[in-house]
This record gives structure tokens, C-alpha cells and sequence, in this order.
């Protein structure tokens, strides 16, 4: 976290993590909690003793997250550990408020399923582009992620959630509920991937062709995007020649498939998407998240 933050910038960060809690916990409450749906997590090894004991998941799950909150305090800092701290502590109580109102949105599982999902990753997204956690696996997961930086956050939590979950079919035997506590699961991880990085509307594309300085113009002039050479030689040719790099809007991909084809028909084109781009015509560097 950064430690330049204004006053408006805490209290916007604070407040989304409020917001966060409070959707994470509606989404495990109204409609996960009503149809036996385990989320994973510690708050899955919750239900799991609740289900067992009868004891409050809120409680259960902060019982559970002090010595992984005490583990990571060196590793990540205060900043870190007290927002994620509000966010467990709030996470838990308004699981426990919610479970008071006695309010079951649907008894469809498949509905639950979806949208618990959708409604608990939204939560979760906004929390973690605080850069805090709500506790439980999103902690080891954050070790996970420093690690290994090329694979999403969210991949790790929901491999770990899958243990838990499996956990829960068989000490239940119930492996209809473990089914859907999965598409929960893979809904919620997609929908805290959007929060956090938004829709993919950006591609990166590499065009090798022997007209590079006329499609370059094509793509300066047309499309209005900027275009960088890149040097390149045939492993089998020994033929040295530009390869244009290019980013592009996802709306501009059908234009620029016309502009090659009228230029060059035999150009090679990769076109990838794009997860995050910074810079002039996309998104500001020095924007959160």
C-alpha cells in the first residue's frame, strides 16, 4: 500500500472495503449459506464447524484468521495488516447480522450458485483493490502471488478454495452442493478479476510483412495508434525485416484486419489480448489498482 495517500484517499479506500464486506457477506449469507453451498476458505472450514456445532461462522472465521494475521504482519506491513483486519472484522460481523434477519433470497442451488458468485466476487474485487484482504486463504495467496506474479490472484485462491470444498462434500456427503460451491467459485474468481482489472478491451498485436513502413502509416494515420519496429530475422530465411508492434483498441481489430489485407495479404499477424495497458490513449500509469 502506499503511504502518500490523502485523507480522501483513505476514506475512499476505508469505505470500499465496508462496502466490500458487506457484499461478500450478503452474497455468503442470502444465497450460498440457505443452499448448503460452501465457499471455501476459512470461511468454508467455518461452515463446516457450524454445520457440526452449531457455533456463529462470523466468530469462527475471526477466531481462525489470528495467526495468519500474526504470521504476515513482518511480511506486508501495518497499512496492510489493519485494513485487512477491518475487512475480516467486518466481513464476520456482517455475516452474523445478515444470518439474524433470517433472509433466504432463493432455494434453487444453481441460483445460489451463480448469484452468491457474483454478488460475494464483487465484494471480494472491491476489497482486494484496496490492496487488503478479507483474511482466510487471500493471505497465503498473497504470498502465492508475489512469488509467482504471472499467474492472477484470484487462480490462487480458487485452487485453494477447491480443497475446502472438497472437504466439505465428504464430510457431508454432499457432492451436489460441492458441484455448485465449484461454478460459485469459478463465477466469483472471473467477477474479482473484472473489479480488479476490468474488461479485456485492449490487443496486442505483431504484424511481420515486407510493407511495414506503408501499414505503419495505415495504423498512425487510420487508426490513430502508435507503432513501435521491432527487428526481427527468419530462423530459416536468414531474411531480416521490421516487425511492427502495435496496441489497439478491441473495437479497432476488425479496421486493422481490412488495412492489412488491402496492403499486404501474406503478412503474418498475432493478435493477443491485453489485460492491462498504461500510457497515452489507454489508462493512466499512476492509477489505482
Amino acid at each position: 500500500m502506499q503511504h502518500n495517500k490523502t485523507l480522501r484517499d483513505w476514506i475512499i479506500m476505508y469505505l470500499k472495503i465496508v462496502i466490500g464486506a458487506a457484499f461478500y457477506a450478503a452474497g455468503f449469507q442470502f444465497f450460498l449459506y440457505p443452499n448448503a453451498i460452501t465457499t471455501g476458505g476459512l470461511t468454508g472450514v467455518a461452515m463446516i464447524i457450524n454445520y457440526l456445532t452449531g457455533l456463529p461462522v462470523g466468530v469462527l472465521t475471526l477466531i481462525m484468521n489470528v495467526p495468519l494475521f500474526i504470521y504476515s504482519w513482518k511480511k506486508f506491513g501495518i497499512h496492510f495488516i489493519i485494513a485487512s483486519l477491518v475487512g475480516t472484522i467486518l466481513a464476520s460481523v456482517f455475516v452474523d447480522l445478515f444470518a439474524l434477519t433470517k433472509l433466504e433470497m432463493t432455494h434453487e442451488p444453481l441460483l445460489g450458485a451463480i448469484y452468491g458468485g457474483i454478488i460475494k466476487g464483487f465484494g471480494l474485487g472491491l476489497v482486494y483493490h484496496t490492496g487488503a484482504t478479507t483474511g482466510g486463504v487471500d493471505i497465503p495467496a498473497k504470498f502465492l502471488r508475489r512469488k509467482y506474479q504471472h499467474i492472477n490472484f484470484s487462480t490462487f485462491i480458487l485452487a485453494m478454495d477447491v480443497v475446502i470444498i472438497a472437504a466439505f462434500a465428504i464430510i457431508f456427503k454432499r457432492y451436489d452442493s460441492a458441484m455448485y460451491a465449484i461454478i460459485c467459485m469459478y463465477i466469483a474468481s472471473k467477477v474479482i478479476d473484472l473489479v480488479l482489472y476490468g474488461a479485456i478491451n485492449s490487443k496486442v498485436c505483431y504484424i511481420i510483412t515486407d510493407r511495414s513502413a506503408e501499414i505503419k502509416d495505415g495504423l498512425v494515420n487510420k487508426l490513430h495508434r502508435g507503432v513501435t519496429f521491432l527487428h526481427g530475422k527468419g530462423a530459416w530465411s536468414g531474411e531480416e525485416k521490421d516487425i511492427i508492434l502495435c496496441v489497439i483498441k478491441q473495437s479497432q481489430i476488425v479496421e486493422l484486419k481490412h488495412l492489412v489485407r488491402a496492403i499486404d495479404e501474406n503478412a503474418f499477424v498475432i493478435v493477443s489480448d491485453s489485460r492491462e495497458v498504461f500510457g497515452q490513449g489507454f489508462s493512466y500509469i499512476g492509477d489505482e489498482g
